[in-house]
């Protein structure tokens, strides 16, 4: 799948289980204002197993360093959906984050969040098209005030950025699953699984159909798990 599928795909994902998982996983419920960055986060980190492709989203972020970073990746991994896209990458991604919070505490927090809504930017095409300055400025731009907005009105971030990692990360192996080749769940061991629905990636399928459909959904979902709670209280 693309980039912008990941990213929609993991957006609709934490937007329609935020009321009900999060209290059923921790006893605590996300306040609407959480879902809806929440939403942003987890977007952004369902790009992450990208990390093991030198033209993926990841590897645009921060120009020369990022593609570099993603080659080291892939060679340490094996190449592109192989270590990174298993269940033990999602429970590394998860661990890893737990344990920065936990022990690093917000500029930790900060520097993740910063990183996880440049990706849910770049992937989601909230900047002018292309690679170029005026797209890099923009997305910067947004991410920054996102960032400081988050560091403003969200003093429980940490809660929540563990969680919002492991489910974009395993949302992006439930869509590759999708596409031909599948992805090693249960790496080290080889098998993939696969249920191939999308047989090329970027296909009219893709790209007109699902991510279209995925996106009225994810708006849908924030309708009833962010806005309608406020009216309510309203």
């Amino acid at each position: 799948m693309m980039g912008q599928s990941h990213a929609v795909s993991g957006a609709l994902v934490f937007a329609a289980t935020a009321p009900f998982l999060p209290e059923a996983l921790f006893g605590v419920a996300p306040r609407p204002s959480e879902v809806l960055i929440g939403t942003l986060l987890c977007a952004g980190a369902s790009l992450l197993p990208d990390l093991d492709h030198h033209d993926a989203t990841p590897a645009h972020l921060l120009g020369p360093l990022s593609k570099g970073l993603c080659r080291l990746v892939s060679w340490l991994c094996g190449g592109h959906r192989h270590a990174t896209h298993s269940l033990a990458f999602v429970a590394v991604a998860g661990w890893g984050t737990w344990l920065g919070v936990t022990r690093l505490g917000r500029p930790f927090a900060l520097t993740l969040t910063f990183v996880l809504l440049a990706l849910a930017a770049r992937a989601l095409h909230l900047h002018p098209p292309g690679h170029g300055l005026t797209a890099w400025v923009t997305a910067v731009g947004l991410t920054g005030v996102g960032t400081a907005t988050v560091a403003a009105w969200f003093p429980d971030i940490t809660l929540w950025l563990p969680y919002a990692v492991c489910l974009g990360a395993l949302t992006h192996l439930l869509g590759d699953c999708l596409t031909r080749r599948g992805v090693p769940l249960l790496w080290p061991y080889r098998k993939r699984f696969e249920l191939v629905l999308i047989r090329r990636t970027g296909s009219r399928l893709e790209t007109r159909f699902l991510v279209p459909l995925m996106t009225v959904a994810t708006f849908v979902a924030l309708w009833f798990a962010a806005f309608a709670p406020l009216f309510a209280l309203g």
